[in-house]
């Protein structure tokens, strides 16, 4: 898990004692990558909770390199072949990884195992939508040519099989979904356990992020890629980068909050 500047210490203190505090299997080793300089409270934060958790270990950036670099840096850091992946302000469900880990063990063949996510303000008890991915190979795949079909801030991942594919490489807003692109070009296997393993922090500029001219270049560029490299057709082509265009362009904030609730969430 990265943390950053304008991550509060408090929500940053829960995020980290859900991966293992409350795990019902722990751990044997958490990697914060610190992207960049940090406020004191947070510096304060990260010293309390080496010392109540010694499996942490830090990875520093100097400067803020941002989500693809600090996803590869704990990749490389990660001492076991099993690696999950946490934010910096989410919470994870207490049998989190113990369901992941019985997943592997179902589905030997599988490289990434992601799941559901509720989304939340202020307490998870105020749920305001529900992220529902596929679960199959065969639907992963199908979804894939439309939409991200996992759950970044769910995933456990095999780490050899990520690194054959060139690890997490930069994508403004979508290193996640460009891997498992690259992932499933190269063969290897997906699945979402159809449960909620992670509950997520969000707020009104989670919309805002989610639109404007370079978000929407951002996608176009990789439905082009997609396009390119024969995993699209030119109507799917098409159709992905007008409806894009239509949400994060031409739509205002509100609006496209509206549309995120009440089309992609539960």
């Amino acid at each position: 898990m990265a943390v950053y500047r304008n991550d509060k210490a408090p929500d940053f203190a829960e995020a980290v004692h859900s991966i293992y505090t409350n795990q019902s299997v722990k751990p044997s080793e958490i990697i914060i990558v610190v992207d960049g300089p940090i406020p004191d409270e947070l510096e304060t934060t990260l010293r309390v909770l080496k010392d109540e958790i010694e499996v942490i270990k830090f990875v520093r950036f100097s400067k803020n390199q941002g989500h693809a670099a600090v996803r590869q840096a704990g990749l490389e850091a990660a001492s076991h072949n099993l690696v999950a992946v946490m934010d910096a302000d989410d919470i994870s469900v207490p049998q989190r990884f113990e369901v992941q880990l019985k997943a592997f063990e179902e589905h030997p063949e599988v490289s990434v195992i992601g799941g559901l996510i509720k989304e939340f303000i202020d307490t998870p008890l105020n749920v305001v939508g529900e992220r529902v991915v596929p679960e199959n190979e065969n639907e992963i795949r199908q979804y894939l040519k439309s939409r991200c079909p996992m759950n970044l801030v769910t995933v456990m991942y095999r780490k050899n099989d990520v690194e054959a594919v060139g690890g997490f490489i930069d994508w403004y807003c979508e290193e996640d979904y460009y891997l498992w692109i690259r992932l499933a070009q190269a063969g290897y296997k997906f699945h979402n356990i159809q449960e909620n393993l992670v509950n997520v922090r969000v707020g009104k500029e989670m919309y805002q992020r989610r639109g404007g001219w370079r978000y929407f270049k951002s996608e176009a560029r990789l439905q082009w890629y997609m396009l390119r490299n024969g995993i699209i057709s030119i109507p799917r082509y098409a159709y992905n980068t007008m409806g894009r265009f239509a949400v994060q362009v031409a739509m205002p904030n509100k609006l496209r909050g509206f549309i995120f609730q009440k089309l992609f969430r539960k």
